[in-house]
């Protein structure tokens, strides 16, 4: 089988890759995210105000995707129209979990008005962890009834990973049992990298071991020390390259910027875009 490493290397399939995937070769100093994105999130507190030149900046920042919980202003298709006009995506937005199915349709609804791709749980569980067999047992059930319902509904659904899917059960790891008990086409991954590296794994190994599953990265970055505290994305000592090598080799889209209990969000997506927008991987 011919590897997309070897693939770009023509001239040819250097235009191809250019056109078709998330990244852009550059023959001279290696690969690079052809765009990036934040979670809405990290800056909520300056949506609260005059949030059209809050976004406005944020794309001269750089950024061309948006992951948010749902639309500013008086209606979504007002919120899509600035959207396009700043050349900004929707793509993804969350669901709460435990919702019943009536109360989860509704939120795709609006997922849908606003034209996004993805449906994320960012927290796929009944309870705070850590977690038992017969909590994996209980979230998989769920997990797969809602990629049910995302698929009837037009959208891709993906839950998001925090460090406690980590925590050794007697039966094994909480996060293996979800990827092994939830049905790959209909329930994909959200991985944060912090947070799996928080809980003790390897971000590559883990998207080679579940390769295809994973549609979207949270990209945030862990402070020097032992608190190892979150730090917005090239401040910290997450090795970003090797990690976004392998996802892009697995054709990842998806990278977005969070970080956690941040004191100036609009810093923080700055400095990131910056880092992210001259980072080259192989």
């Amino acid at each position: 089988m011919i590897t997309r490493r070897k693939f770009i290397t023509s001239s040819t399939a250097a235009i191809a890759a250019a056109v078709f995937s998330p990244v852009v070769f550059s023959s001279s100093s290696g690969r690079k995210l052809d765009k990036i994105g934040f979670i809405s999130g990290i800056i909520d507190k300056e949506l609260k105000g005059d949030w059209k030149s809050v976004l406005r900046k944020t794309a001269e920042f750089g950024y061309t995707e948006i992951e948010t919980g749902g639309f500013l202003g008086e209606s979504a298709e007002g919120f899509l129209s600035f959207c396009k006009k700043i050349e900004m995506t929707l793509v993804a937005g969350g669901i709460n979990f435990t919702d019943p199915n009536d109360k989860i349709l509704k939120s795709l609804d609006l997922i849908n008005s606003l034209k996004m791709k993805y449906a994320v749980a960012y927290w796929p569980w009944y309870t705070g962890g850590p977690f038992t067999i017969a909590d994996c047992r209980k979230s998989a059930d769920q997990l797969n009834n809602i990629g049910s319902l995302c698929s009837e509904h037009g959208l891709t659904f993906c839950w998001h990973n925090h460090n406690k899917e980590f925590i050794q059960m007697d039966e094994g790891l909480p996060y293996d049992y979800l990827m092994a008990h939830t049905d790959k086409d209909l329930v994909k991954c959200e991985m944060d990298i912090y947070w799996v590296l928080k809980g003790g794994a390897d971000p590559v190994k883990l998207l080679k071991k579940y390769s295809g599953r994973y549609v979207i990265l949270h990209v945030k970055d862990m402070a020097r020390g032992a608190d190892q505290d979150f730090e917005c994305p090239g401040s910290g000592i997450i090795d970003f390259p090797s990690i976004f090598s392998e996802a892009a080799d697995q054709g990842i889209e998806h990278y977005f910027v969070e970080r956690d209990n941040v004191i100036d969000g609009m810093e923080c997506l700055r400095t990131s875009a910056g880092y992210l927008k001259n980072l080259r991987f192989k």
